[in-house]
């Protein structure tokens, strides 16, 4: 099974039956939200997908049909499903993508958050970065994970407390980059929150972690190393370049597949990992250790 493509194929490893789990930034064919979606799915759980659009690759070069396709993909494994397109930025939409959810499953036990802007823009030097790129990768790392942990922790305590909630940090949120300030400005606060949160949260037997990924295989690195990789190469050559460098620094030789993300994800989604919170936990092949 290639892990890239994984569709669901019955690991059980972690059930979570029964749970309800609200996924962001789900849209994506080869993204770690949709890995996690089908994970979270294989374990039991129904699932709620969300992106920005329905659709949010629309000539990507691929047929893959976004939301609609990975709602169709959830339920053939007999789960139930949803699609909502948000946008996490917005508290008037986080609250109707919360209010719509509960509406429609009655509770929510397992939050997601692995919405991110778009890498590119964003991965230039400090003199040369745009104030509104600046502000959109801020608005939508840390200020859509504020909205939606907040609308739903809320949730959490109104119905008697329990619950999981996985925010997306980063290998670089525990380490600066040069060219990736606002990602890496981003990425190191959704550590703190996280642990701020996991303290306010403990007494409702709450858990809040983080995972930080290092690279991992999806459609984000074409756009990293387009902006990246200097020169006259193709994308496919330049994309090829930037992974093969991150390889040969990393202790395991290769980047991430997503569904490596995901299987750490279901464990914090499970009743195994009831005595973990605060944690930020790298998912890296040993690039960061710290």
């Amino acid at each position: 099974m290639d892990p890239k493509t994984h569709t669901g194929k019955g690991y059980n490893m972690y059930d979570i039956s029964g749970k309800i789990a609200l996924v962001t930034g789900a849209g994506g064919e080869f993204g770690i939200g949709r890995a996690i979606a089908m994970r979270l799915a294989d374990e039991g759980a129904d699932l709620v997908v969300t992106d920005l659009t329905e659709s949010p690759y629309t000539g990507s070069g691929t047929d893959w049909a976004g939301l609609p396709q990975l709602v169709d993909q959830i339920r053939s494994l007999g789960r139930r499903s949803i699609g909502i397109a948000t946008d996490v930025s917005e508290a008037i939409q986080v609250e109707d993508m919360i209010q719509k959810v509960i509406g429609e499953f009655g509770r929510i036990d397992i939050l997601v958050n692995n919405a991110g802007a778009p890498a590119g823009p964003d991965r230039v030097p400090l003199t040369e970065l745009d104030e509104p790129v600046w502000d959109h990768v801020q608005r939508v790392n840390v200020k859509g994970t504020f909205l939606c942990c907040k609308a739903t922790a809320r949730h959490m305590i109104d119905r008697g407390g329990g619950g999981k909630i996985i925010n997306m940090s980063s290998r670089l949120g525990k380490r600066g980059e040069a060219r990736h300030t606002a990602y890496c400005a981003s990425k190191f606060a959704i550590i703190g929150f996280t642990q701020s949160l996991a303290m306010e949260l403990a007494v409702h037997r709450i858990n809040v972690n983080a995972l930080c990924p290092g690279m991992v295989d999806t459609e984000r690195i074409d756009t990293i190393a387009s902006a990246l990789v200097p020169g006259t190469l193709t994308s496919e050559e330049k994309r090829r370049e930037l992974v093969d460098s991150t390889a040969s620094d990393i202790p395991l030789g290769r980047i991430a597949q997503s569904a490596e993300v995901a299987s750490t994800a279901a464990y914090l989604a499970s009743s195994q990992s009831d005595y973990l919170t605060g944690l930020a936990i790298n998912i890296a092949g040993g690039l960061e250790m710290g």
